[in-house]
Protein backbone atom coordinates (compact mmCIF):
# COMPACT_ATOMS: atom_id res chain seq x y z
CA UNK A 1 0.00 0.00 0.00
CA UNK A 2 1.36 3.30 -1.23
CA UNK A 3 0.17 7.07 -0.37
CA UNK A 4 1.17 9.81 -1.76
CA UNK A 5 1.00 13.53 0.20
CA UNK A 6 2.08 16.97 -1.79
CA UNK A 7 3.08 19.89 0.29
CA UNK A 8 2.11 18.02 3.49
CA UNK A 9 3.38 18.00 6.79
CA UNK A 10 4.46 15.36 9.56
CA UNK A 11 1.22 15.20 11.68
CA UNK A 12 -0.47 14.33 8.57
CA UNK A 13 2.12 11.49 7.20
CA UNK A 14 1.74 10.68 10.58
CA UNK A 15 -1.95 9.81 10.53
CA UNK A 16 -1.31 8.09 7.06
CA UNK A 17 0.69 5.80 8.62
CA UNK A 18 -1.97 4.98 11.08
CA UNK A 19 -4.68 4.67 8.49
CA UNK A 20 -2.30 2.42 6.42
CA UNK A 21 -1.65 -0.37 9.18
CA UNK A 22 -5.45 -0.02 9.70
CA UNK A 23 -6.34 -0.69 5.96
CA UNK A 24 -3.83 -3.97 5.85
CA UNK A 25 -5.22 -5.13 9.07
CA UNK A 26 -1.54 -5.00 11.24
CA UNK A 27 -2.92 -2.22 13.76
CA UNK A 28 0.21 -2.77 16.17
CA UNK A 29 3.27 -1.48 15.46
CA UNK A 30 6.06 -4.14 15.63
CA UNK A 31 9.32 -2.76 14.79
CA UNK A 32 12.42 -2.61 16.55
CA UNK A 33 14.32 1.06 15.82
CA UNK A 34 14.01 4.05 13.50
CA UNK A 35 16.71 3.90 10.38
CA UNK A 36 16.83 7.50 8.77
CA UNK A 37 18.38 7.58 5.51
CA UNK A 38 20.31 10.69 4.27
CA UNK A 39 20.74 10.66 0.55
CA UNK A 40 20.13 12.41 -2.49
CA UNK A 41 17.52 11.38 -5.59
CA UNK A 42 20.32 9.56 -7.52
CA UNK A 43 21.18 6.77 -4.62
CA UNK A 44 17.89 6.68 -2.73
CA UNK A 45 16.65 3.71 -4.96
CA UNK A 46 19.88 1.82 -3.92
CA UNK A 47 19.50 2.56 -0.19
CA UNK A 48 15.97 2.32 0.57
CA UNK A 49 16.73 -1.50 -1.41
CA UNK A 50 19.08 -2.61 0.81
CA UNK A 51 17.18 -0.81 4.01
CA UNK A 52 14.24 -3.39 2.69
CA UNK A 53 16.46 -6.55 2.57
CA UNK A 54 18.18 -5.49 5.85
CA UNK A 55 14.58 -5.24 7.26
CA UNK A 56 14.13 -9.05 7.10
CA UNK A 57 16.07 -9.32 10.01
CA UNK A 58 15.87 -5.84 11.36
CA UNK A 59 11.86 -4.62 11.23
CA UNK A 60 12.20 -1.09 11.55
CA UNK A 61 10.54 2.00 10.29
CA UNK A 62 12.76 3.55 7.45
CA UNK A 63 12.57 7.32 7.37
CA UNK A 64 14.23 8.08 3.92
CA UNK A 65 15.64 12.02 3.69
CA UNK A 66 15.92 13.34 0.27
CA UNK A 67 16.98 17.18 0.25
CA UNK A 68 15.85 18.57 -3.46
CA UNK A 69 18.08 21.64 -3.84
CA UNK A 70 16.64 24.22 -6.58
CA UNK A 71 18.27 25.06 -9.71
CA UNK A 72 15.83 28.23 -9.82
CA UNK A 73 16.92 31.02 -7.24
CA UNK A 74 12.57 31.75 -7.43
CA UNK A 75 11.89 28.50 -6.09
CA UNK A 76 14.63 28.39 -3.35
CA UNK A 77 12.68 30.22 -1.07
CA UNK A 78 9.28 27.73 -1.29
CA UNK A 79 9.06 25.72 1.17
CA UNK A 80 7.03 22.59 0.75
CA UNK A 81 7.75 19.01 1.82
CA UNK A 82 6.05 15.61 -0.28
CA UNK A 83 5.84 12.52 1.00
CA UNK A 84 5.55 8.79 0.27
CA UNK A 85 4.23 6.49 2.79
CA UNK A 86 4.93 2.52 2.09
CA UNK A 87 2.89 -0.38 3.81
CA UNK A 88 2.50 -3.96 3.37
CA UNK A 89 3.98 -5.92 0.16
CA UNK A 90 5.74 -2.34 -0.78
CA UNK A 91 7.77 -1.62 2.28
CA UNK A 92 8.47 -5.39 2.92
CA UNK A 93 8.74 -6.20 6.93
CA UNK A 94 8.68 -2.72 7.89
CA UNK A 95 7.14 1.09 7.07
CA UNK A 96 8.81 3.41 4.92
CA UNK A 97 8.40 7.04 4.45
CA UNK A 98 10.23 8.66 1.40
CA UNK A 99 10.57 12.47 2.27
CA UNK A 100 10.99 15.27 -0.08
CA UNK A 101 12.29 18.42 1.07
CA UNK A 102 12.28 21.74 -0.91
CA UNK A 103 13.45 25.49 -0.18
CA UNK A 104 14.27 26.53 3.75
CA UNK A 105 12.86 23.24 5.57
CA UNK A 106 16.10 21.44 3.86
CA UNK A 107 18.24 23.16 6.14
CA UNK A 108 15.31 21.65 9.26
CA UNK A 109 15.33 18.23 8.31
CA UNK A 110 15.58 17.24 12.04
CA UNK A 111 12.44 19.14 12.66
CA UNK A 112 10.19 16.88 9.75
CA UNK A 113 12.19 13.48 11.23
CA UNK A 114 11.57 13.88 15.06
CA UNK A 115 8.15 13.88 15.02
CA UNK A 116 8.35 10.43 13.02
CA UNK A 117 10.82 8.36 15.07
CA UNK A 118 9.27 5.43 16.93
CA UNK A 119 8.75 6.24 20.67
CA UNK A 120 11.08 4.03 22.90
CA UNK A 121 13.35 2.56 19.91
CA UNK A 122 16.75 2.93 18.99
CA UNK A 123 17.99 5.26 16.04
CA UNK A 124 20.40 4.39 13.17
CA UNK A 125 21.45 7.34 10.72
CA UNK A 126 22.97 6.19 7.25
CA UNK A 127 24.64 8.14 4.72
CA UNK A 128 25.06 5.91 1.87
CA UNK A 129 26.87 9.10 0.10
CA UNK A 130 27.90 12.92 1.32
CA UNK A 131 28.32 11.98 4.68
CA UNK A 132 28.96 15.57 7.05
CA UNK A 133 32.37 15.73 8.50
CA UNK A 134 31.43 15.55 12.20
CA UNK A 135 28.05 12.78 11.98
CA UNK A 136 27.46 13.12 15.82
CA UNK A 137 26.97 16.92 15.69
CA UNK A 138 24.83 16.80 12.53
CA UNK A 139 21.21 17.93 13.51
CA UNK A 140 19.96 14.72 12.21
CA UNK A 141 22.86 12.57 13.24
CA UNK A 142 22.91 14.12 16.60
CA UNK A 143 18.91 11.91 16.87
CA UNK A 144 20.54 8.96 16.50
CA UNK A 145 22.98 6.24 18.69
CA UNK A 146 24.48 4.68 15.88
CA UNK A 147 25.68 6.71 12.61
CA UNK A 148 26.83 5.23 9.72
CA UNK A 149 29.13 6.44 6.88
CA UNK A 150 30.47 4.87 3.77
CA UNK A 151 33.73 6.03 3.10
CA UNK A 152 34.34 3.99 0.22
CA UNK A 153 31.75 6.16 -1.93
CA UNK A 154 33.67 8.89 -1.47
CA UNK A 155 35.90 10.86 -4.18
CA UNK A 156 39.26 10.81 -1.77
CA UNK A 157 38.04 8.03 0.60
CA UNK A 158 42.04 8.06 2.73
CA UNK A 159 41.66 11.32 3.54
CA UNK A 160 37.78 11.01 4.63
CA UNK A 161 39.08 8.00 7.00
CA UNK A 162 41.23 10.55 8.51
CA UNK A 163 38.77 13.16 8.98
CA UNK A 164 36.45 10.60 10.33
CA UNK A 165 39.46 9.75 13.43
CA UNK A 166 39.55 13.20 13.98
CA UNK A 167 35.37 13.61 14.40
CA UNK A 168 34.78 9.94 16.19
CA UNK A 169 32.23 10.12 18.59
CA UNK A 170 31.05 6.93 20.32
CA UNK A 171 28.25 5.51 18.37
CA UNK A 172 29.95 6.57 14.85
CA UNK A 173 30.79 3.57 12.51
CA UNK A 174 31.52 2.86 8.93
CA UNK A 175 30.62 0.50 6.41
CA UNK A 176 34.25 -0.10 5.26
CA UNK A 177 34.98 -1.37 8.70
CA UNK A 178 32.03 -3.68 8.17
CA UNK A 179 33.41 -4.93 4.78
CA UNK A 180 36.66 -7.05 7.06
CA UNK A 181 34.54 -8.03 10.33
CA UNK A 182 35.24 -11.73 7.86
CA UNK A 183 38.43 -10.56 7.40
CA UNK A 184 39.17 -9.73 10.96
CA UNK A 185 37.29 -12.88 12.18
CA UNK A 186 39.57 -15.38 10.03
CA UNK A 187 42.69 -13.92 10.55
CA UNK A 188 41.89 -13.83 14.44
CA UNK A 189 40.86 -17.48 14.70
CA UNK A 190 44.11 -18.49 12.30
CA UNK A 191 46.06 -16.65 15.41
CA UNK A 192 44.07 -19.14 17.67
CA UNK A 193 45.63 -21.93 15.92
CA UNK A 194 49.72 -21.09 16.34
CA UNK A 195 51.40 -20.63 18.92
CA UNK A 196 53.71 -18.27 17.70
CA UNK A 197 54.78 -14.36 18.22
CA UNK A 198 53.87 -11.82 15.14
CA UNK A 199 56.94 -10.51 13.64
CA UNK A 200 55.55 -7.98 10.98
CA UNK A 201 52.14 -8.32 8.64
CA UNK A 202 51.88 -7.46 5.14
CA UNK A 203 48.00 -6.26 3.95
CA UNK A 204 47.83 -6.42 0.16
CA UNK A 205 44.63 -4.63 -2.09
CA UNK A 206 42.96 -1.45 -3.85
CA UNK A 207 45.18 1.37 -3.80
CA UNK A 208 43.49 4.01 -2.09
CA UNK A 209 40.51 1.34 -0.71
CA UNK A 210 39.44 2.13 3.41
CA UNK A 211 38.71 -1.52 4.12
CA UNK A 212 42.37 -2.35 3.26
CA UNK A 213 43.75 0.65 5.25
CA UNK A 214 41.13 -0.28 8.12
CA UNK A 215 41.99 -3.47 8.39
CA UNK A 216 46.32 -2.42 8.17
CA UNK A 217 45.46 0.20 10.78
CA UNK A 218 43.46 -2.57 12.94
CA UNK A 219 46.26 -5.27 12.72
CA UNK A 220 48.86 -2.70 13.76
CA UNK A 221 47.30 -1.42 16.78
CA UNK A 222 46.47 -4.28 18.34
CA UNK A 223 49.36 -6.59 17.18
CA UNK A 224 51.96 -3.71 17.96
CA UNK A 225 54.15 -4.92 14.32
CA UNK A 226 55.01 -2.79 11.26
CA UNK A 227 52.64 -3.38 8.77
CA UNK A 228 53.26 -2.66 5.46
CA UNK A 229 50.33 -2.02 2.95
CA UNK A 230 50.74 -2.82 -0.89
CA UNK A 231 48.57 -2.11 -3.96
CA UNK A 232 47.30 -4.86 -5.72
CA UNK A 233 44.35 -4.84 -8.77
CA UNK A 234 41.72 -5.68 -6.38
CA UNK A 235 38.65 -6.87 -5.84
CA UNK A 236 38.78 -4.98 -2.45
CA UNK A 237 40.84 -6.95 -0.19
CA UNK A 238 43.79 -9.84 -1.69
CA UNK A 239 45.26 -10.64 0.82
CA UNK A 240 46.88 -10.49 4.22
CA UNK A 241 50.11 -12.01 5.16
CA UNK A 242 51.85 -12.56 8.55
CA UNK A 243 55.36 -12.98 9.37
CA UNK A 244 55.91 -15.31 12.61
CA UNK A 245 58.50 -16.88 14.28
CA UNK A 246 56.86 -20.00 13.31
CA UNK A 247 56.95 -19.62 9.82
CA UNK A 248 54.09 -17.73 7.54
CA UNK A 249 50.79 -17.28 7.91
CA UNK A 250 48.84 -16.40 4.44
CA UNK A 251 45.62 -15.52 3.98
CA UNK A 252 45.01 -15.16 -0.04
CA UNK A 253 41.73 -14.46 -1.99
CA UNK A 254 42.55 -13.25 -5.40
CA UNK A 255 39.30 -14.06 -6.85
CA UNK A 256 36.83 -11.56 -4.65
CA UNK A 257 35.06 -14.78 -2.99
CA UNK A 258 36.65 -18.07 -2.35
CA UNK A 259 40.38 -17.67 -0.29
CA UNK A 260 43.37 -19.95 0.83
CA UNK A 261 44.03 -19.53 4.51
CA UNK A 262 47.96 -21.35 4.15
CA UNK A 263 49.49 -21.91 7.91
CA UNK A 264 52.80 -23.35 8.69
CA UNK A 265 53.04 -27.02 9.41
CA UNK A 266 48.82 -27.64 8.42
CA UNK A 267 47.57 -28.17 5.12
CA UNK A 268 46.07 -25.91 2.76
CA UNK A 269 42.54 -24.96 3.21
CA UNK A 270 40.11 -23.25 1.48
CA UNK A 271 37.45 -20.60 2.94
CA UNK A 272 34.51 -18.42 1.90
CA UNK A 273 35.74 -14.94 1.99
CA UNK A 274 33.06 -13.32 -0.64
CA UNK A 275 32.43 -9.52 -1.12
CA UNK A 276 28.95 -8.93 0.53
CA UNK A 277 26.22 -6.48 -0.61
CA UNK A 278 25.02 -3.20 1.15
CA UNK A 279 22.18 -5.12 2.49
CA UNK A 280 24.08 -7.63 4.28
CA UNK A 281 26.47 -4.85 5.47
CA UNK A 282 23.52 -2.73 7.24
CA UNK A 283 22.14 -5.64 8.64
CA UNK A 284 25.65 -6.50 10.20
CA UNK A 285 25.67 -2.79 11.63
CA UNK A 286 21.96 -2.93 12.81
CA UNK A 287 22.58 -6.16 15.47
CA UNK A 288 24.61 -3.98 18.20
CA UNK A 289 23.86 -0.31 18.89
CA UNK A 290 26.78 0.33 21.41
CA UNK A 291 29.87 2.12 20.63
CA UNK A 292 32.33 -0.04 18.45
CA UNK A 293 36.07 0.49 20.79
CA UNK A 294 37.96 -1.39 18.35
CA UNK A 295 36.55 0.22 15.49
CA UNK A 296 37.56 3.65 17.09
CA UNK A 297 41.23 2.57 18.16
CA UNK A 298 42.06 1.11 14.59
CA UNK A 299 40.34 4.42 13.09
CA UNK A 300 42.78 6.39 15.20
CA UNK A 301 46.10 4.82 14.92
CA UNK A 302 45.81 6.69 11.81
CA UNK A 303 47.32 5.74 7.93
CA UNK A 304 50.19 7.60 8.04
CA UNK A 305 51.50 5.51 10.82
CA UNK A 306 51.49 2.19 8.45
CA UNK A 307 54.68 1.34 6.79
CA UNK A 308 56.76 2.57 10.56
CA UNK A 309 58.35 0.63 12.86
CA UNK A 310 56.17 -0.84 15.68
CA UNK A 311 55.49 1.31 18.22
CA UNK A 312 56.10 5.15 16.35
CA UNK A 313 54.38 7.99 17.65
CA UNK A 314 51.95 6.30 20.17
CA UNK A 315 52.39 8.82 23.07
CA UNK A 316 48.74 9.93 23.84
CA UNK A 317 46.83 12.26 21.86
CA UNK A 318 49.50 11.98 18.68
CA UNK A 319 47.05 9.48 16.62
CA UNK A 320 44.48 12.07 16.94
CA UNK A 321 46.93 14.96 16.43
CA UNK A 322 48.01 13.42 12.99
CA UNK A 323 44.82 13.05 11.67
CA UNK A 324 43.03 16.68 12.50
CA UNK A 325 44.60 18.43 9.26
CA UNK A 326 42.87 16.46 7.05
CA UNK A 327 39.36 17.77 8.32
CA UNK A 328 40.26 21.51 7.01
CA UNK A 329 41.19 20.26 3.80
CA UNK A 330 38.11 17.87 3.35
CA UNK A 331 36.01 20.59 4.19
CA UNK A 332 37.87 23.27 1.87
CA UNK A 333 37.67 20.64 -1.20
CA UNK A 334 33.54 20.43 -0.04
CA UNK A 335 33.48 24.08 -0.30
CA UNK A 336 34.66 24.16 -3.66
CA UNK A 337 32.69 21.55 -5.01
CA UNK A 338 29.56 23.68 -3.55
CA UNK A 339 30.79 27.00 -5.23
CA UNK A 340 31.21 25.64 -8.42
CA UNK A 341 27.71 24.02 -8.63
CA UNK A 342 26.21 27.47 -7.69
CA UNK A 343 27.98 29.19 -10.46
CA UNK A 344 25.89 28.61 -13.08
CA UNK A 345 22.71 29.19 -11.18
CA UNK A 346 24.41 32.32 -10.29
CA UNK A 347 25.27 33.21 -14.24
CA UNK A 348 21.45 32.23 -15.02
CA UNK A 349 20.49 34.58 -12.43
CA UNK A 350 22.41 37.29 -13.80
CA UNK A 351 21.51 36.87 -17.13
Amino acid sequence: MKTDLTDTTASKINKALVLGRRAIGTPAVGMVLTLVIVTDEENAYDALKAASDAAHEHPSRTLVVIKRVSRSPRDRTKSRLDAEVRLGADAGTGETVVLRLYGDVVDHAQSVVLPLLLPDAPVVAWWPVNAPLDPAKDPLGALAQRRVTDTYACEEPIRELAARAAAYAPGDTDLSWTRITPWRSMLAAALDQVDCQVQAVEVEGEEHNPSCELLAMWLADRLDVPVKRSASNGPGLTAVRMDTDCGPVVLDRADGSLANLSIQGQPSRAVALKRRDTAELIAEELRRLDPDDTYASALRYGVDRLNTPAGAGRADGEGTRAVAAPVAKVAKARAKDAAQEKTPVRKAAAK
